[in-house]
């Protein structure tokens, strides 16, 4: 069962790299384009312009 735990650790460890690379990517390439980055803050959709 330890393994089990180690293996979905890791997993999880992986997945949130690999979304953070990809969330880091999309900010770059927003930018590059000089398109509005739109995001969820405090309830609300807000728009950031590059």
């Amino acid at each position: 069962m330890g393994d089990r735990n180690t293996e979905r650790k890791l997993f999880r460890d992986k997945l949130l790299k690999g979304l953070d690379v990809a969330y880091k990517r999309m900010i770059a390439e927003k930018r590059e384009n000089k398109q509005k980055i739109i995001i969820w803050e405090e309830g609300k959709i807000v728009t950031i312009n590059p």
